[in-house]
C-alpha cells in the first residue's frame, strides 16, 4: 500500500526530464498512467465482502511514528475518488493546457498533491497524517499559483496557504493532546480509548484544535474566504482540489474522529452550526457571483457545509447521507468545473454577463451542464444522484436526537428550516449557472473569439463524470453495497444498513421539503434581477476578506518595522544581537534551574606544558585583534587552531587532534587561496559607547562558555553516557574506534545534516559567483 502513496512522488522526480519532450508528446500522457494504476489497485478492494486492511512500515519507531496505513470503507472511498478523479483531471489537462506552458511544474505539483492526499486518507498515525496534511497545503499553494505572473493567482495561493496552514498547526496541537491523553499515535487505538478521551479535561481543547484544522481546510464559515480566490488556478486544479480532494480533507478528518466525539453534545452543536451556516451563506453568495468558477466556488462551499452538518448530526441516517453525498458531489461538481473550463477555453471568458446562448454552439457541453446542475440542485428525477443524497439530507434533519440541552434542542428545531433555505438558494444558483451560460441570447460581440464545441478529448472526462451521475442515480444500490455502506460503518462505528430509493411517498416530509425547494427556487430564479439588490444590504460592506486583508496588512507593516529596526546591514550588529540573546537565554535558564555549579575537586594537576599551550592560544586569539595585515591575521588564527590540536595530543585524543589538524590546515589553505580577494584590514575609529558594548558582549559570551564548561564538569544531574558508547560501539556501530562510531553511527543524522549544510553553502557560493555582475560582466 505504501507504493500507492509514494509512486506519484517518485514520478514527480522524473517529470522534469519527461517534460523536455512535451512538444512531441504531451507530458500528461505519461502522468495519466499513475492515477490509473492506483485506481485499479484500490478498486479491487471494493465489494460487499470488504474487510479493512492494515500495513505497517517502520519509520521512527522510537517515537511511535510509523507508516501505519489503514484501509477501511472511508479511506477506500476517498482513495478511489483521489485516484479516479485524478486520472480524469490529468486526461482533461492534456487538452486544456497548451504545450508552451511549463507542464513539468504543473504535473510535479499535481503528483505531489495526489501523493499527499492518499497519505492523509490512508495514514493511521496522526503525525504521519499531519505531515501529509501540510504537504497538501504546500502543493496546493504551488498549483493555485501556477500562473504566477498573475497577481490574483499569487494572492489566492498565499491566502489559501496562510489559512490552511494555520488550521494545520491547530490540528497538530489537537493530535499532540490526543496522543498525550491516550498514550498512542494510532487513530484506531484512540477510537478504542474513547472513554479516556471524553473523560479528560483536555478533551474540549483537543476537539477545538481538530475542528479548526477541519473547518479551515474544508472552507467552513468564516474560513471559506480562501476558496473563491483559489479559483485563479487552472481549471484542472479547481476540478481536482475543489471538488473531490483537498476541500474534503477536513470532512475526512471530522468523519474519522466521529466515533470519538460523536456522542459529545458540543460536537453536535459546533459542527452542525458551522455546517448549516456555511450551507446557507455559500448558496446565498453563489447567486451574486458573475464568474463561472466563482459561482462553483461558493456552490462548493455550500455543499461542503451540507456534508459537514450531516457529520455533526451524528445519526445513522445523517452519516450515511454525508458519505453518499461526498461521492455524488465529486461527480457532478467535477463535471461542472470542467464545463466552466471548457466554456472559458472556447469563448475566452468566464464572465456570465458576457455569455448566453451557447447551447447552439456547444450542445454537448450544455448537456453535461444540464445533468450536473440539475443533480446539484436536487431536482427530483430518478437518474440524478444528487436528488437521492439531498432527500437523505432532508430526512436526517427531521430525525435528529432528542433529550439534549436547551441549546441543542433549539438547534434541532431550526435546522430543517435552515436546510430548506440553503437548498432553495442551491436551486437558484444551479439554474443561474445553467441558463445564464447556455440559455438566452448569444452575445458574440462581447466574446474574444467565436465559440464552438470543445475537441472530443476535452469532453471525455466531464462525460465520464456525468455518466457517473446518471448510473449512480439509476443504480444507487450498486454503489451502496460496494463501498457507501462500508464507509458509513467506518464513520459511525457500527454497521449502517440503509436502502436508497427514489419514491418516498407523497406524505414523506423529505419529499415535501424538496417540493418547497423546487417551487420557491423557481420563483426566485425567475425574479432574480428584482431582488438582487439585497446584496447591497447583506453582506453590503461587511466582508471576511477585509478582515483577512487588514490582519495581513498589519502583520506585514509591523513585521517590516521590526525588521528594519535591527536589519541595519551591519554584521557587527547582527553578531552582537545573536551573542547577546544566547548569553541572556543561557544564563537565565541556568539561573532558573540552579545550573551554576562549581566544583574543582578530583581534577588532574595542570602541567607547565598545558599552561604554555593555553597562553599561546590566548596570545594568538588576542593577536588577531591587533593584526594589521591579512596574511598575519590568517597565520595567527592558524596558531590558535594548531594550539588546540596540541591540547588534544596532550590529553591523549589523537583522533580529535588529527581531525583538528586537518580542519585547521584546510581552513588556513582556503584563507590563503582567497587572500587576493580579501579586503585589506584597516583600523576603524569607533565611539567609546560602541567599544564598550563590544567588550561587554565578548566578555559575557566568553564567561558564559566558561561557566557552561565548569558547571557541566561540576554537576552530576545525569548518569554518564560514555559507558553506553563504550559498551555498544561494536555491537551497534560495528567498530572499536568509539569516536568514529559516535560521529558516523551514533550521530549519523547530525553528521549528515552538517554535510548537507556545507553542501547548501557551497551551492550558494557557486551561485553567487555565477551571478556576479561586475563592470567587466564576468
Amino acid at each position: 500500500m505504501i507504493f500507492t502513496v509514494l509512486i506519484p512522488l517518485l514520478l514527480a522526480c522524473f517529470i522534469p526530464f519527461i517534460s523536455k519532450f512535451k512538444h512531441k508528446v504531451h507530458t500528461g500522457i505519461f502522468v495519466l498512467l499513475i492515477p490509473l494504476i492506483i485506481f485499479i489497485y484500490f478498486i479491487q478492494f471494493a465489494g460487499s465482502g470488504f474487510e479493512p486492511v492494515r500495513h505497517t512500515y517502520n519509520w521512527i519507531p522510537s517515537l511511535d511514528i510509523n507508516f501505519d496505513f489503514h484501509l477501511d470503507g472511508l479511506s477506500l472511498l476517498f482513495a478511489l475518488l483521489i485516484s479516479g478523479i485524478g486520472a480524469l483531471v490529468v486526461l482533461y489537462s492534456i487538452y486544456y493546457l497548451d504545450r508552451s506552458e511549463p507542464l513539468g511544474h504543473f504535473y510535479v505539483y499535481l503528483m505531489m498533491f495526489m501523493s499527499a492526499m492518499l497519505g492523509i486518507v490512508l495514514s493511521d498515525n496522526v503525525f504521519v497524517l499531519y505531515t501529509f496534511w501540510e504537504l497538501t497545503s504546500i502543493s496546493s499553494f504551488l498549483l493555485i499559483g501556477y500562473w504566477h505572473f498573475n497577481e490574483r493567482s499569487r494572492y489566492g495561493a498565499l491566502k489559501s496557504m496562510m489559512i490552511t496552514i494555520f488550521g494545520g498547526l491547530s490540528m497538530f496541537g489537537g493530535f499532540a493532546l490526543l496522543s498525550v491523553i491516550t498514550g498512542t499515535t494510532s487513530i484506531q487505538a484512540m477510537i478504542a480509548k474513547t472513554d479516556a478521551i471524553l473523560a479528560s479535561p483536555y478533551m474540549p481543547l483537543a476537539l477545538g484544535f481538530l475542528l479548526l484544522g477541519a473547518f479551515s481546510k474544508s472552507a467552513q464559515f468564516p474560513f471559506h474566504i480562501w476558496l473563491p480566490d483559489a479559483m485563479e488556478a487552472p481549471t484542472p486544479v479547481s476540478a481536482y482540489l475543489h471538488s473531490a480532494t483537498m476541500v474534503k480533507a477536513g470532512l475526512y478528518l471530522v468523519a474519522r474522529f466521529s466515533p470519538v466525539f460523536g456522542n459529545f453534545e458540543w460536537f453536535f452543536i459546533i459542527v452542525s452550526i458551522a455546517g448549516i451556516v456555511t450551507l446557507c451563506w455559500g448558496s446565498y453568495m453563489a447567486v451574486h457571483q458573475t464568474d463561472l468558477k466563482a459561482i462553483l466556488a461558493y456552490s462548493t462551499i455550500s455543499q461542503l457545509g451540507m456534508i459537514m452538518a450531516m457529520l455533526g448530526f451524528g445519526t445513522k441516517a445523517a452519516i450515511f447521507a454525508a458519505v453518499f453525498h461526498i461521492l455524488n458531489h465529486a461527480t457532478f461538481k467535477g463535471s461542472l468545473f470542467m464545463v466552466a473550463g471548457t466554456v472559458d477555453h472556447e469563448t475566452g471568458t468566464r464572465d456570465i454577463r458576457k455569455l448566453g446562448g451557447l447551447l447552439t454552439f456547444m450542445p454537448i457541453t450544455a448537456t453535461f451542464a444540464l445533468f450536473g446542475t440539475f443533480s446539484m440542485a436536487g431536482i427530483p428525477l430518478p437518474f440524478l444522484n444528487g436528488f437521492y443524497s439531498k432527500e437523505l439530507f432532508f430526512k436526517s434533519t427531521i430525525k435528529l436526537q432528542d433529550g439534549m440541552s436547551a441549546t441543542a434542542s433549539i438547534l434541532v428545531d431550526i435546522i430543517p428550516y435552515l436546510a430548506v433555505l440553503g437548498s432553495i438558494f442551491t436551486f437558484v444558483y444551479s439554474l443561474y449557472f445553467l441558463f445564464g451560460t447556455f440559455g438566452g441570447k448569444t452575445q458574440l460581440d462581447k466574446l474574444s473569439k467565436k465559440p464552438h464545441e470543445a475537441p472530443p478529448g476535452m469532453l471525455v472526462s466531464p462525460g465520464i463524470l456525468v455518466l457517473g451521475v446518471i448510473l449512480i442515480g439509476l443504480f444507487p444500490s450498486v454503489v451502496n453495497g460496494t463501498f457507501i455502506a462500508h464507509a458509513a460503518e467506518a464513520v459511525y462505528g457500527e454497521q449502517v444498513v440503509k436502502d436508497i430509493y427514489f419514491w418516498h411517498g407523497w406524505d414523506a416530509p423529505a419529499f415535501r421539503m424538496s417540493l418547497v425547494v423546487v417551487g420557491l427556487g423557481a420563483v426566485l430564479t425567475a425574479t432574480r434581477t428584482r431582488w438582487n439588490g439585497i446584496y447591497q444590504v447583506l453582506p453590503g460592506k461587511l466582508s471576511a476578506n477585509k478582515v483577512y486583508d487588514t490582519i495581513m496588512g498589519k502583520l506585514d507593516s509591523y513585521s517590516r518595522k521590526i525588521t528594519t529596526f535591527y536589519m541595519t546591514g551591519s554584521l557587527r550588529t547582527y553578531i552582537a544581537i545573536i551573542l547577546s540573546t544566547i548569553v541572556v537565554v543561557t544564563f537565565g535558564f541556568m539561573l532558573a534551574t540552579g545550573g551554576f555549579t562549581i566544583d574543582f575537586s578530583n581534577l588532574a594537576p595542570v602541567t607547565v606544558i598545558e599552561v604554555a599551550v593555553a597562553l599561546m592560544i590566548t596570545a594568538a586569539a588576542v593577536g588577531t585583534i591587533y593584526a594589521k595585515k591579512n596574511l598575519a591575521a590568517v597565520l595567527i588564527v592558524g596558531v590558535a587552531g594548531y594550539g588546540v590540536a596540541l591540547l588534544f595530543v596532550i590529553y591523549r585524543a589523537p583522533d580529535l587532534a588529527l581531525t583538528q589538524l586537518v580542519v585547521e590546515t584546510v581552513s588556513v589553505a582556503l584563507f590563503l587561496l582567497c587572500f587576493y580577494h580579501l579586503p585589506e584590514l584597516r583600523k576603524q575609529s569607533e565611539p567609546l559607547g560602541k567599544k564598550t558594548i563590544n567588550a561587554i558582549v565578548s566578555v559575557s559570551f566568553g564567561a558564559m562558555v566558561t561557566m557552561i564548561g565548569i558547571s557541566a564538569h561540576s554537576s552530576d544531574w545525569f548518569g554518564t553516557i560514555s559507558d553506553y558508547f563504550l559498551e555498544t560501539s561494536h555491537s551497534l556501530g560495528g567498530g572499536d574506534n568509539v569516536v568514529n562510531v559516535i560521529l558516523v553511527d551514533m550521530r549519523g543524522l547530525d553528521t549528515l545534516f552538517e554535510i548537507t549544510v556545507l553542501g547548501i553553502a557551497a551551492l550558494a557560493i557557486y551561485t553567487l559567483i555565477k551571478l556576479k555582475t561586475n563592470k567587466g560582466g564576468k
